[in-house]
């Protein structure tokens, strides 16, 4: 295992497996901790990786399954041997507590392995076959054979609030290297040093596989030109993101807008709204109350599941509910931040919320440079339905309190939700009749949809859906987590008549 003392960033790209300096350099701003100088990426470096990936591709586009299987498990285990240095990077950019990094380490290194794991039992392939029917009249069938193939060189942007997870080695990347994929990222300035120690792990990965280096490069920083064009180089050929709505509305512009316009597969974030019915609200809205603010403030709010906001029908219930959620809030102090400007952006939104008509303050402390402290706010149902602004996101632990006049006000709220990550419900027995109305609505506005539980936290496993209708997501129909996400870096092939010396290896 890397001893945590000997790492130093030495803040270069890696291209094509070398490390490349740039001409001018940005400096880390850790919540505590040394900073570091890193290079600052260009276009030129963009093409350069682009290139390399187009001919890597050659080669791992066309490798077994069980080469790139071997290949996700190098590269966990490599992760996993620069366990310490990891955390103790990753806890001074990101102000994160190192409990927090660990678990997020496993949950990177699980995901490697776990697309490891589904490559090898080959159901994502979903092979098909039309056996040919010479004699059929009036006219006879070809042989046709269809599965699914990787599509080529893939972009990825690091997240800001998950500096392993929905980064260098996280989850956009494991799907298209278990695709066949050769992978360009854009590293996120919130972490670079955690973004370079992880890179270091994939190039030793690489060079062990004996895997094309231009499999895989890492592109630190840069500005605007820099995300522009990587989403715009001809050799890629679609893209994946995690971020804020207006940045990926942006790069998602840019790729349709192309000469060949590409996917854009961006998640974008969600209010995560939660229902109370009336029953459940009755017979345990304090425990759900407590139960919101722990899910609410986990990681300083900054989760892209977080549930912002709470629906209900207003009354005595309510009134308890309220009380309830703010006493539980209380105690939470403040906590850092990922970054200075995802600080400033919370407070901007806490002010936003704050303005509008109609809205009470019920919980109020004070936040400033990169902490974060709990708010609370109420309105009414009609209010929310006049003020569109209400339902737009406020990064961090900011909660707001819908109450309603009755269920079809309630159903209203539903049927006015843009695209949700997630829509949750709580009831008891006597919620049902309630709860078959409101179904239909949150299952086409959420990628996923709970049941008396917090949305904070994503399984990782075959059955997730973490996407959902825009602004959610880009692509309603893909998710970014869970094995289904394989599929984003996939075309169907269809190969008619043809000898089964030239079909590919899955169909040999």
């Amino acid at each position: 295992m890397l001893d945590k003392a000997t790492f130093t960033p030495h803040g270069k790209h890696l291209i094509a497996g070398d490390w490349v300096a740039g001409a001018d350099t940005f400096r880390s701003e850790p919540a505590h901790g040394p900073a570091h100088d890193y290079s600052i990426g260009t276009p030129e470096l963009v093409d350069r990786a682009c290139a390399a990936a187009e001919e890597a591709f050659w080669s791992y586009g066309y490798s077994s399954r069980e080469e790139r299987a071997a290949f996700l498990n190098a590269i966990a285990d490599e992760i996993e041997a620069r366990a310490e240095a990891i955390t103790e990077i990753g806890t001074q950019e990101t102000g994160l507590p190192e409990a927090r990094l660990q678990g997020e380490r496993g949950r990177t290194t699980g995901q490697l392995r776990l697309f490891a794991e589904h490559i090898l039992k080959d159901d994502y392939l979903d092979r098909r076959h039309d056996a040919a029917l010479p004699d059929r009249q009036p006219l006879p069938r070809p042989d046709l054979k269809m599965v699914q193939r990787p599509i080529g060189p893939v972009a990825v942007f690091g997240a800001s609030n998950f500096p392993l997870a929905f980064s260098t080695a996280g989850g956009d990347t494991a799907s298209a290297l278990a695709a066949g994929c050769p992978v360009v990222v854009k590293g996120h300035s919130a972490h670079p040093g955690t973004g370079e120690i992880v890179a270091e792990a994939i190039k030793a990965a690489i060079d062990a596989s004996g895997v094309h280096p231009g499999t895989f490069s890492l592109i630190q920083g840069g500005k605007r030109d820099v995300g522009q064009a990587l989403v715009q180089h001809p050799l890629i050929n679609a893209v994946g993101f995690t971020g804020s709505l207006g940045g990926g509305r942006a790069l998602y512009d840019l790729c349709a807008a192309r000469p060949e316009p590409i996917p854009f597969f961006g998640e974008l974030g969600s209010v995560n709204p939660m229902f109370l019915l009336p029953a459940a609200l009755k017979a345990r809205g304090a425990d759900i109350a407590k139960g919101w603010a722990g899910s609410l403030t986990m990681g300083a709010g900054q989760f892209c599941t977080n549930p912002g906001i709470s629906v209900l029908i207003d009354g005595p219930e309510a009134d308890a509910f309220i009380e309830a959620a703010t006493k539980a809030l209380e105690p939470f102090g403040a906590q850092t931040m990922l970054t200075d400007g995802i600080a400033k952006a919370y407070r901007a939104g806490r002010d936003r919320v704050a303005g509008v008509r109609g809205v009470q303050e019920v919980l109020t402390s004070m936040c400033d440079l990169r902490n974060a402290t709990p708010y609370l706010f109420a309105t009414t149902g009609k209010e929310w339905l006049e003020n569109e602004a209400l339902g737009e996101e406020v990064f961090g632990p900011l909660g707001l309190i819908v109450r309603v006049a009755d269920e079809a006000e309630m159903l209203k709220i539903a049927q006015s939700l843009q695209g949700q990550l997630t829509c949750t419900l709580h009831l008891d027995d006597g919620d049902t009749a309630l709860g078959q109305k409101l179904m239909p609505v949150l299952e086409r506005k959420a990628g996923r949809v709970l049941a008396n539980g917090y949305p904070t936290g994503v399984e990782v496993c075959d059955a997730m859906v973490h996407g959902g209708p825009y602004p959610a997501s880009t692509n309603f129909g893909h998710t970014s987590v869970g094995t289904l996400a394989i599929r984003r870096f996939l075309r169907p092939v269809c190969y008619q008549n043809m000898p089964d010396a030239l079909l590919p290896g899955d169909l040999g």
